[in-house]
């Protein structure tokens, strides 16, 4: 049951530009509850929620397990949204809402639908707040049969076990790291780049969703990444791959 046309599961390769926005840091208890809706998808099994516009692949493997969200425009925000965390509870409804709340991940984009008004089907057009969440966590807050629900929502701290990932794809001269398992705010904003042979860091662009490109000539040297999230926080990983590194392999930094 899928109530606005199904969230992005599409890669489109977007160049953006970036910058670093500064922010409280998400403690959860000091963060005021906004409102929201919120509606599912992806299937009992959440098979339909794998990959996405944030570009984390096998969410499993990743470590975010079934606890994801797709965000609507006003949230996504052109995908710097990706990786951060919000806790969640259905209110207002009470044939539908079940007590507790969850805690999710923003993994993937919730396209706008114009075609239908926005309170008739198009609940990702902008400007609404709106979490499209896998079935499985949408059953944790609400009745199935419900379909769409008024909730509340705060961002959290992002709490992960081990440390930032870096996966390095592409070739010479187009190095592509994908960063996943950011804890703290989450969602990276900016990540520089330094090689062995380098004394300067380079900052990195951001390809589409979390995934940064670099276009300098990096083979054979142990690589170091520093990484900036919302909250104005910035971490350094020192020599995180060796210097016999290769492409597919993914490498463990520090964490927040």
């Amino acid at each position: 049951m899928d109530f606005n046309g199904g969230s992005f599961n599409v890669v489109v390769v977007v160049m953006t530009l970036v910058s670093v926005a500064v922010v409280k840091g998400y403690g959860g208890e000091g963060e005021a509850w906004e409102n929201a809706h919120a509606t599912f998808y992806g299937g009992g099994d959440a098979s339909g929620t794998m990959g996405g516009a944030c570009g984390y692949g096998n969410l499993y493997s990743q470590g975010y397990g079934t606890n994801t969200a797709a965000l609507s425009t006003a949230l996504f925000n052109n995908g710097f949204a990706c990786g951060s965390c919000y806790e969640i509870k259905c209110v207002g409804d009470s044939n539908s809402c079940l007590p507790g709340s969850i805690v999710v991940t923003a993994t993937n984009f919730c396209p706008p639908n114009n075609a239908l008004p926005n309170n008739a089907g198009g609940w990702c057009n902008p400007p609404q707040q709106h979490f499209d969440l896998s079935q499985p966590v949408f059953q944790s807050i609400a009745q199935y049969k419900a379909g769409i629900v008024p909730v509340s929502y705060r961002r959290v701290a992002c709490n992960r076990n081990g440390g930032i990932r870096f996966t390095i794809n592409g070739h010479s001269y187009f190095n592509l790291v994908l960063i996943t398992n950011v804890g703290g705010a989450g969602d990276v904003q900016a990540v520089a780049i330094k090689g062995s042979r380098s004394t300067s860091w380079q900052a990195m662009s951001r390809n589409w969703g979390q995934n940064w490109q670099s276009n300098s000539y990096l083979d054979g040297q142990s690589l170091s990444f520093m990484v900036h999230t919302s909250d104005g926080r910035q971490l350094v990983s020192n020599n995180v791959a060796p210097p016999n590194w290769s492409f597919g392999q993914t490498f463990t930094g520090s964490q927040f």
